[in-house]
């Protein structure tokens, strides 16, 4: 499994794949909600974090009509772009559909803070909430020729036998950016060719780990899928290996 979080140009096309990288590299997206008032679609630009399976995460204020329009009908939508040179017609999306559920899972909260560290600022406040998007179905589009409707089961990610992860997830993340940073740097810069700078860890799960330096995001992959925290510590050992070989 490559570690490079572009899209393929030699690999065979992985739809699955290119749309789990636009969720764990997004950071802002448009969300529709049904308007309570006319009934008709509405559009909003949001920022947008994954849960550690992949699930949209927001942070939504109640003064924000989108998020009165999901008080009366929870049902949305999400566009997830991919920005760059030229025609943005010619770079991956993916549309999401499902219902948005509000959540007081402190994961989701530090998942999200951990991607957009200024919200920590009004996150707090009464009128703001964190909501979790149940995926109802994906629709990517990735160029021509590459299009494609993705189901929830083979979009997020399975936890079932990962389960003992998650309660070493932020503990390890933790570690790795105090204790590790010239290894993160490695992995960003040499395993997959991004520009020096001091990278973190943003976020961990059983196929890999989320980048950040700065407003830019990167996602590197395991070379297995990794369902405990010993199996996670080996999985960075051999990134790191690699990185510095």
């Amino acid at each position: 499994m490559s570690t490079n979080d572009g899209p393929a140009t030699e690999a065979p096309f992985d739809a699955r794949a290119e749309a789990r990288r636009l969720l764990r590299t997004s950071r802002w997206g448009t969300l529709a909600t049904l308007d309570r008032r006319a009934g008709g679609p509405y559009a909003s630009l949001i920022s947008f974090a994954a849960d550690v399976d992949g699930a949209p995460l927001l942070l939504i204020s109640r003064l924000a009509v989108h998020t009165r329009n999901l008080e009366v009908d929870p049902l949305c939508s999400i566009l997830l772009a991919q920005v760059g040179a030229g025609d943005p017609l010619l770079h991956p999306r993916v549309s999401l559909t499902g219902h948005a559920e509000k959540t007081e899972e402190p994961r989701a909260r530090r998942r999200f803070l951990a991607c957009h560290p200024d919200a920590a600022f009004y996150a707090g406040f009464a009128d703001f909430a964190f909501y979790r998007m149940v995926v109802h179905g994906a629709h990517l589009v990735a160029g021509f020729g590459r299009i494609v409707d993705i189901s929830p089961e083979d979009l997020l990610l399975a936890m079932g036998e990962a389960s003992g992860l998650l309660p070493a997830e932020e503990e390890a993340v933790a570690h790795i950016n105090a204790d590790h940073a010239d290894a993160v740097a490695l992995y960003a810069t040499r395993l997959l060719g991004r520009r020096e700078g001091s990278w973190r860890v943003t976020g961990i799960d059983p196929e890999g780990c989320d980048l950040a330096l700065e407003e830019e995001r990167a996602r590197l992959l395991f070379s297995e899928r990794v369902t405990s925290p010993a199996e996670l510590r080996i999985a960075l050992q051999q990134l790191a290996t690699r990185a510095r070989g």
